[in-house]
C-alpha cells in the first residue's frame, strides 16, 4: 500500500554516510517531516547527493533535508564545500554577507539539501562561548544589516532562511548542550537589543525561527522553546511573525529539565513549534514519533513546505558558474588567508 504522507512535525538524524534498512523504516513514519545531516553523514558531495537521494527515496512522502552550515566552528561540509567565515568576521568585510549567503545556499541546493539552519541572529555580548563569534556583531544595528544581507544571498540563492536562537543566546555564558542557561535580564532588556534582529528581519519576510533552550526567570516561567509566552505571546503576535518555528535539539541538556522526551516534544508542540528536533538519540526519536499523536494540520504543512529548496542549479553547473567561483575566491581570500 502507497501512503503520500505530508511532511510530519518531527526532526530527526541518521548514524552514517548510507541508510541502515532500520533507518527507512523511521524515515517513513508518518511523523517524521525531515532529517538533519552532520559532519558524520559527510565525506564528498557525490557521496551526501546520494544519501540524500536515498533519504527521499525511503519515504512515501514530503520530506526536507537540513544542516547546520553557518561557516566558522558550525560548517557540518567542509572538503568538497567553500570554507565560510564565522559571522563576526563579515563585519571587516560587510560587502561579502550577502554573497556568501547566496554561496553557501547555492552549494547546499545543488546536493540535495533543503535549508541550513542559518543566519544566527543573536547578539554577542561578550559572555557567550556556544555563540562567541557565531554572532554577527556585538552591536545590534550592524548584526541585523548583515544578517539580513546573508539572508536576502541565501534568498536570492533559492534558500529559505531559519534565524536563531529566539529571543537572544548572547547574553548568558552556559552551553545549553549541556546545562539550562539562566538570562536574568528583564523583557525591556531584552526588546530593546536582543529581539531588534528578529524584528527587521521578521518584516523582511524571514521564513523560520529556532526558539533558544533559555530560560529568562524575570519574564517566564519557561524555557524559551517551551513557553507559550514567548512563542504565541511574543513572536506570533508581537512580532507578527507567521513563518515556521523549529524546536532546538530537546537532546540537548537545556530541555531536560521539562521532562522526558515525549514530554518535552508535546510541550514543544503545545507552546506552538512547527518542527521538533529530535538528534543524536535514535531511541529517544522514536518514542516521540510514536507518542505524539498523528495528526493533519494544514497551517503547519503550510509553513513547512515553505522551507522547502528551490535548486537553480545542480553540482556541475553551479561548479562552472562564473558567479560561483568568483565569490568562493572572494572569501578565500578575504576569510581564509587572513
Amino acid at each position: 500500500m502507497t501512503h503520500n504522507y505530508p511532511i510530519g512535525p518531527i526532526m530527526l538524524d541518521v548514524e552514517g554516510l548510507t541508510l541502515t534498512p532500520h533507518e527507512k523504516e523511521v524515515i517513513n513514519h508518518p511523523n517524521t517531516g525531515a532529517v538533519i545531516l552532520f559532519s558524520r553523514n559527510y565525506e564528498s558531495p557525490e557521496q551526501v547527493t546520494e544519501l540524500i537521494a536515498s533519504i527521499r527515496a525511503a519515504r512515501q512522502g514530503d520530506l526536507l533535508i537540513a544542516v547546520d552550515q553557518e561557516g566558522g566552528r558550525v560548517q557540518r561540509f567542509q572538503k568538497g564545500f567553500t570554507r565560510l567565515p564565522p559571522a563576526a568576521r563579515y563585519a571587516e568585510a560587510p560587502e561579502l554577507a550577502e554573497p556568501a549567503g547566496w554561496l553557501m545556499a547555492a552549494e547546499l541546493l545543488a546536493v540535495g539539501v533543503d535549508f541550513s539552519f542559518a543566519p544566527v541572529l543573536d547578539i554577542d555580548c561578550g559572555v557567550s562561548e556556544i555563540i562567541g563569534n557565531r554572532s554577527f556583531s556585538t552591536d545590534h544595528e550592524l548584526a541585523t544589516r548583515l544578517s539580513s544581507a546573508f539572508r536576502k544571498g541565501m534568498q536570492a540563492a533559492g534558500m529559505a532562511a531559519t534565524g536563531k536562537h529566539f529571543p537572544g543566546h548572547g547574553a548568558v555564558a552556559l552551553d545549553s548542550h549541556l546545562t539550562l542557561p539562566i538570562d536574568e535580564r528583564d523583557i525591556d532588556s531584552i526588546r530593546n537589543k536582543d529581539l531588534l534582529p528578529f524584528k527587521q528581519l521578521i518584516t523582511e519576510g524571514l521564513e523560520g525561527i529556532m526558539p533558544a533552550h533559555v530560560l529568562y526567570p524575570n519574564i517566564d516561567a519557561s524555557p524559551a522553546g517551551f513557553s507559550p509566552f514567548w512563542i504565541q505571546q511574543i513572536l506570533r503576535r508581537e512580532l507578527n511573525f507567521n513563518g515556521t518555528i523549529f524546536s532546538d535539539d530537546l537532546s540537548m541538556e537545556g530541555a531536560a529539565s521539562v521532562g522526558d522526551f515525549p514530554e518535552r516534544a508535546r510541550l514543544a508542540q503545545q507552546a506552538g513549534c512547527d518542527m521538533i528536533l529530535v538528534c543524536n538519540n535514535p531511541r529517544a526519536a522514536e518514542q516521540v514519533l510514536d507518542s505524539l499523536p498523528v495528526t493533519q494540520d494544514p497551517l503547519r504543512e503550510r509553513r513547512l513546505n515553505s522551507m522547502r529548496g528551490k535548486p537553480q542549479m545542480d553540482r556541475e553547473q553551479l561548479m562552472n558558474c562564473e558567479k560561483w567561483q568568483k565569490i568562493s575566491d572572494q572569501i578565500n581570500q578575504t576569510f581564509n588567508h587572513a
